[in-house]
C-alpha cells in the first residue's frame, strides 16, 4: 500500500533561467545574429538618404509607403530606437562574453599545462623519442637553453621520477580575442557618445523641440536652442562675407535646433578656384574666431580637409553658397501689347513683390556657367508633331545647363545666370533660369530663358534671338506688335500691297484676299491666353483635307513669314527706328524670332527678366562638430588592429619533453601542439627535433 506525500514541493529556482539567459547573451550565435541585423540596417541607411526633409520622402515614396517607412524610423535608421536597442544588446553581449572568457584565457596564458602524462604525449600527432648518454639533468638544462634561444619560455619540474620540461610560445594570441571583442564595445560606446542620443535626451527631459517657423535666429525661443554644454552635436552654419555668426543649425526630421557656440565666427573672405570644367578645385575661408569668454581673437584659414579646432570644437569647410548677391535686372512684358522695359532690383535668398498677383523669390546666382557648346542637344519649351520643315526645328530642341560632355569637350564659360521663382497669389510657382549674355547655338546668337514647374525636372529653354544690338528689344517689339490688333491689320495691309499691287480690278480683289489671309494667319498665330503659335496653326490645318495639308501648310507659312516681316518693320517705325535691310541675316533672325514667339506660349510668365548688373556676395557653409567619442573610437580601432594582428599573426605553440633515466643513458620524449596546424608548424616541428641536444 502506497501513500501520497502532501509535502509541498520546493519553489523552482530562478538560477537555471538566469543561467540560460546569461549563456544566450554571451554566446557567439547571439552576437552574430545581432551583427547581421546591424548590417541589414546599415544597408538600408546607406541606400536610403537619411535625415532629409519629410516632403522629399513623400514625393519619393508616396503617402502610403511614406507612413510605413516613417513608422519603422527608416528615415533616421542610426538613431531609431530599435537600432539603438540592437546596439545596446550587442554591447551587453560582447561585454558578457569578455567577462566570461577573459579570466579563462588569462589563466590559460599563465598555465604551463604540466598535468600531462608520458602516455598522453605519445598520443600527440607531432611527437618524437630518442635516447642520449647525457645525464637527465644535463639534458633537461641543455634542452631548455636551446628552446629559450628559439623564443620559448621554459619550466622544468620533477614528476613521476622523471623531469618534465614544458615550454610555450605565442601565448599572446589570446590577447587577440580579448582586444577584438573589447574593440567592438569601445567603438560602440564611442559611436553612442557621438550620436544624437544626448540631443534626444534633452528633447525628452528638458522640453527642447525643433523649430519649424522662419525669421531671425535671434528671435527663436529658448526651447528650440541647445546650450554650449551640449556634449555632442554636428551642426551647420552659413556665413556671408563680412558677417559673423555665433550659432549653428542642427537639422531634425521635423525642423531645426539652434546650437549656441562658445565663439563667434566672422568670415572675412571666401576664395574659390575652379577646374576648366567648372567644378570647384579649391575653396577656403579666411575667418576670425572671437572667444565669447575672454574676447580673444584668432585669425585662421579653413580649407577642405583642413579644419580649425578650438575649444574641443572642429570647424570644417563644408560647402559654399550665395550670400545675398545684389541684382539689377531689366524686365519686359510677355503678355499684352506693351513692349516697354522696366528696371527691377533683387537680392538672392530674398523676395521682391512685383504686382498684387506675383512675387519674385530670388533663389540663386552663378557668376559663370561652363557649358559643353559642342553638344547641340537643346531643350526648348515646346514639344509636338512637325507641321513642315519651316518650323519643325522649333518643336523638338533640347539644351540644358551642364549638357552632356561624354564625347565632346568643347567647354566654354557662357557667363552669369540668375535663378528665381515667380509665385502667384495662390501659392503656385514656376522656376526660371536666365542667362545674362547671349550664347552661340547652332550658328545663331540667342538668349536662353529656362523654365520648369517641378524642382525635380530639368529646365526647358526659350531661345530669344539677339538683334543687331545684341539685345532682346527687337523681339520684344515684335511680340507686343503681334498682340496689337491695329498693328496686325496694318501689317496685313502692307503685305497685301507688296505681294499684289492694286493696279487693276482683278489685282484689287487679289489684294483684298491676300490681306484677309495675312490677317487671319497673324490672328491664328497670335492666338489667345490658352493657345497660339505653331500649335494653333496645327489645329487650324487639321480642318484641311489630309491630302492637301502639306501644300496648305507651305502657303500658310509663306504668308505668315511675309506678314511678320511687315509687322516687324511697323513695330520699329512706331519706336522711331529705321527699317532693317532685307537680307539673309535678318531673314534668319525673323525665322528664329518666329520660333521663339511660338514657344513663348509655353513659357508661362507675365514678364521676362534679363540680368543687367550684379554685386556678388559669397557665403561659406561650415560644419561645426563636437565629437567626444572620436578619441574613444580611435582607441577602439587601435584595439581592433592589435586584436586582428594577434589572432592572425601570433600562433600559440606548446612543447613538452619527458626526460627519464633508462639503462645507462637517458630517454627523451618530445611532443608539440598548436591551435592551428599548418605546413609551417610541420616544418617548425622538424627543426625543433634537429635543434634539441643529441636527438636520435
Amino acid at each position: 500500500m502506497s501513500t501520497a506525500s502532501t509535502t509541498a514541493a520546493p519553489p523552482a529556482s530562478h538560477r537555471p533561467t538566469l543561467h540560460e539567459a546569461f549563456e544566450l547573451l554571451s554566446s557567439m550565435r547571439f552576437a552574430i545574429s545581432l551583427l547581421t541585423m546591424i548590417a541589414i540596417a546599415s544597408i538600408i541607411g546607406t541606400v536610403m538618404q537619411q535625415n532629409q526633409a519629410m516632403s522629399n520622402y513623400i514625393n519619393q515614396f508616396g503617402p502610403f509607403w511614406f507612413e510605413v517607412f516613417n513608422k519603422l524610423s527608416l528615415y533616421a535608421v542610426y538613431s531609431a530606437w530599435w537600432f539603438l536597442l540592437i546596439m545596446g544588446f550587442l554591447v551587453v553581449s560582447t561585454s558578457l562574453c569578455i567577462v566570461r572568457n577573459t579570466p579563462k584565457m588569462l589563466k590559460d596564458m599563465r598555465s604551463w599545462r604540466e598535468h600531462v602524462r608520458e602516455q598522453s604525449l605519445r598520443n600527440f600527432h607531432h611527437h618524437s623519442e630518442w635516447t642520449t648518454p647525457l645525464a637527465r639533468a644535463a639534458l633537461a638544462q641543455q634542452t631548455a637553453t636551446r628552446l629559450q634561444h628559439a623564443g620559448y619560455q621554459t619550466r622544468i619540474i620533477e614528476k613521476d621520477q622523471a623531469l618534465l620540461l614544458t615550454a610555450k610560445r605565442g601565448a599572446g594570441n589570446k590577447f587577440g580575442y580579448i582586444f577584438a571583442h573589447a574593440a567592438i564595445v569601445i567603438i560602440c560606446v564611442g559611436g553612442l557618445l557621438d550620436s544624437d542620443m544626448p540631443i534626444r535626451l534633452q528633447e525628452w527631459t528638458m522640453g527642447k523641440t525643433p523649430f519649424t517657423g522662419g525669421g531671425l535666429i535671434s528671435d527663436i525661443p529658448q526651447q528650440h536652442r541647445l546650450s554650449q554644454a551640449n556634449p555632442t552635436f554636428r551642426a551647420n552654419t552659413a556665413i556671408p562675407e563680412g558677417q559673423a555668426s555665433d550659432t549653428a543649425i542642427i537639422p531634425r526630421a521635423d525642423g531645426v535646433l539652434i546650437q549656441e557656440l562658445p565663439f563667434t565666427i566672422e568670415l572675412k573672405k571666401f576664395t574659390i578656384d575652379f577646374y576648366s570644367t567648372g567644378m570647384p578645385k579649391l575653396f577656403a575661408s579666411d575667418v576670425v574666431i572671437r572667444d565669447k569668454e575672454n574676447g580673444k581673437t584668432i585669425p585662421a584659414t579653413i580649407e577642405v580637409n583642413k579644419p580649425l579646432v578650438y575649444k574641443g570644437l572642429a570647424v570644417y569647410q563644408s560647402s559654399f553658397e550665395d550670400g545675398g548677391t545684389k541684382l539689377k535686372l531689366k524686365g519686359y512684358p510677355m503678355k499684352g501689347a506693351k513692349a516697354g522695359q522696366f528696371e527691377l532690383s533683387g537680392e538672392v535668398n530674398a523676395s521682391t513683390p512685383m504686382t498684387e498677383d506675383y512675387t519674385i523669390e530670388w533663389s540663386g546666382f552663378r557668376p559663370f556657367n561652363v557649358e559643353n557648346m559642342a553638344s547641340q542637344d537643346a531643350r526648348a519649351v515646346t514639344k509636338g508633331e512637325d507641321l513642315n520643315k519651316e518650323f519643325a526645328r522649333s518643336l523638338d530642341k533640347h539644351l540644358g545647363s551642364a549638357a552632356k560632355t561624354a564625347n565632346n569637350k568643347d567647354l566654354k564659360n557662357v557667363g552669369p545666370s540668375v535663378q528665381y521663382k515667380l509665385r502667384d497669389k495662390t501659392g503656385q510657382a514656376r522656376e526660371f533660369q536666365n542667362y545674362m549674355q547671349p550664347l552661340e547655338l547652332e550658328g545663331a546668337t540667342v538668349f536662353l530663358a529656362g523654365v520648369r514647374a517641378n524642382p525635380n525636372d530639368a529646365f526647358s529653354y526659350l531661345r530669344i534671338p539677339a538683334d543687331d544690338e545684341y539685345s532682346v528689344r527687337d523681339w520684344m517689339r515684335l511680340r507686343a506688335a503681334l498682340q496689337d490688333p491695329a498693328l496686325r491689320a496694318s501689317a496685313a495691309e502692307r503685305y497685301a500691297r507688296r505681294a499684289a499691287p492694286a493696279t487693276a480690278a482683278a489685282n484689287a480683289v487679289l489684294n483684298l484676299q491676300l490681306r484677309d489671309s495675312a490677317l487671319k494667319s497673324l490672328e491664328i498665330f497670335a492666338g489667345d491666353d490658352k493657345q497660339g503659335g505653331f500649335m494653333a496653326i496645327s489645329r487650324f490645318l487639321e480642318k484641311v483635307p489630309e491630302q492637301e495639308q502639306a501644300k496648305a501648310a507651305d502657303i500658310f507659312m509663306k504668308i505668315l513669314n511675309g506678314t511678320l516681316w511687315e509687322l516687324w518693320q511697323i513695330a520699329r517705325d512706331k519706336d522711331g527706328l529705321a527699317p532693317v535691310t532685307a537680307d539673309e541675316k535678318h531673314a534668319r533672325y525673323l525665322q528664329l524670332a518666329t520660333n521663339a514667339l511660338s514657344d513663348a506660349f509655353f513659357y508661362g510668365a507675365p514678364i521676362y527678366l534679363q540680368l543687367d548688373e550684379f554685386t556678388e556676395v559669397k557665403a561659406s557653409v561650415f560644419q561645426v562638430t563636437k565629437s567626444p567619442g572620436k578619441s574613444v573610437v580611435y582607441l577602439g580601432c587601435l584595439f581592433l588592429v592589435l586584436g586582428v594582428f594577434a589572432m592572425f599573426y601570433i600562433r600559440e605553440r606548446r612543447l613538452w619533453v619527458w626526460i627519464k633515466e633508462e639503462g645507462q643513458g637517458t630517454h627523451a620524449l618530445m611532443a608539440m601542439s598548436t591551435q592551428r596546424r599548418t605546413l609551417d608548424f610541420d616544418r617548425e616541428f622538424n627543426e625543433m627535433k634537429e635543434k634539441l641536444p643529441q636527438s636520435a
